[in-house]
């Protein structure tokens, strides 16, 4: 269990590392490209550690050298393992993988540990049969484990109506260019983080893959294109920067992150504004981001996170300490993660003291004074961060489970202790 200090006069400069979803774009695109790629500052993790434990099962050369990762690739080409392939609890992993084995020859298993089993992958796997594609739940359930015959993508258009993950688009998105014929992509009604799209778009363009844009609900990926080895800097995550600028906030301090892009597309940057608009003065430079707190602005405010859902647990933490009600919805896919965080925040929030409720698609959070708690994490990297920053204002947060920081921040720890210096 981490005990965490309250801490005062905060003023400091942290390091974040490399973005989790552009590390495994990046490392997924490389593999299929032809010629080696470098990654520069990639996110070492226990997420990426399962997806390069993967792609290096299905026939890529990988190596982590000091702050890089080196890829030589399949060009497509896709060994079969001959086992199942384990990804842990990474979602990502999950969806990006299901489209990449169906580029190989023979039967492909994908599975994960048991949380990972019980999020949904059914929408990606009717949309590649659409793309004509041989695959399956093996329990019939829409989760994994799941069962991928390989003989490629044979193309065309597949829609997807109401998704609650664009990860089924990226996944197909990428591997398109080794499709047999075109892919075409529609979006019909909600969709939800689509800056990730943007993301993943960026990442194909970086490695040579163009994708038209067919009006804000349309994508189309020629076929065949080829994906060509890069040399390509990871900036740093915006998630993981995002708890320091939460304890600029409610520590009323200053925290400056050197190593953001403060023109990142990665959505969750918009958090940024959200931070403004309850009170904190934010200085974008081109060498980093620096949040200065204050008194945080009072009343009742609500705010839609469909884009940037993983700044949810941020927020949360942000709203115990701000005076007035704080709604939060458009976030009923978060049960479907990690944890289910909605429920989540909701308990660890009461349980500091805060007088928080679950809605059908989100939070209302009211104003209140938090005290001390031992911190259940439920095995979620984002709830243990989140509270881990309550405890910089409020003595006698404690967490437990620390250690499943390791998803996305192994060096969390030491950086929060750092602002104690």
């Amino acid at each position: 269990m981490k005990a965490v200090k309250r801490i005062q006069n905060l003023d400091a400069t942290v390091q974040v590392p490399g973005s989790k979803s552009y590390t495994q774009r990046a490392l997924i695109i490389a593999s299929l490209a032809e010629g080696k790629s470098f990654l520069r500052n990639p996110l070492i993790a226990e997420d990426t550690q399962y997806l390069i434990e993967a792609l290096s099962a299905l026939g890529t050369r990988i190596v982590v050298a000091e702050n890089d990762i080196i890829v030589t690739e399949t060009a497509g080409k896709i060994k079969n393992p001959g086992k199942k392939l384990f990804l842990g609890n990474n979602g990502t992993a999950m969806r990006f993988l299901t489209t990449l084995v169906s580029l190989g020859k023979g039967e492909f298993i994908i599975d994960g540990n048991s949380r990972l089993q019980e999020r949904p992958i059914q929408p990606l796997l009717d949309a590649l049969r659409t793309l004509g594609v041989d695959c399956g739940s093996i329990d019939g359930n829409g989760r994994l484990p799941v069962t991928i015959r390989g003989g490629g993508i044979d193309g065309g258009k597949v829609i997807f109506t109401d998704t609650e993950s664009s990860q089924y688009i990226s996944s197909i998105l990428i591997a398109s260019p080794h499709a047999r014929s075109d892919v075409d992509i529609q979006l019909r009604g909600h969709t939800v983080s689509r800056p990730y799209i943007d993301m993943t778009i960026d990442v194909m363009n970086h490695f040579g893959v163009e994708v038209t844009r067919k009006g804000p609900n349309g994508y189309t990926v020629k076929a065949p294109q080829k994906y060509t080895g890069q040399r390509y800097l990871i900036e740093g995550d915006a998630s993981s920067a995002s708890y320091f600028f939460v304890a600029a906030a409610i520590c009323k301090g200053r925290i400056r992150i050197e190593n953001m892009n403060p023109n990142t597309i990665q959505g969750d940057i918009d958090f940024l504004k959200l931070l403004e608009t309850v009170g904190c003065d934010v200085d974008r430079r081109n060498d980093g981001i620096t949040v200065t707190g204050g008194e945080l602005h009072r009343g009742d405010l609500e705010f839609d996170m469909a884009n940037m859902p993983d700044m949810v647990p941020s927020l949360a933490i942000l709203s115990a300490f701000r005076p007035g009600q704080t709604v939060i919805k458009n976030v009923s896919h978060l049960r479907l993660k990690e944890s289910n965080r909605l429920e989540a925040l909701v308990t660890e929030l009461n349980r500091i003291g805060i007088d928080a409720k679950e809605l059908s698609d989100g939070l209302v959070i009211n104003e209140g004074t938090p005290h001390g708690a031992d911190i259940e994490t439920y095995d979620d990297h984002r709830i243990a961060m989140s509270f881990a920053v309550a405890g910089l204002a409020t003595e006698g947060i404690r967490i437990k489970n620390q250690g499943c920081v390791k998803k996305s921040f192994p060096g969390f720890w030491n950086e929060l202790d750092r602002l104690l210096t």
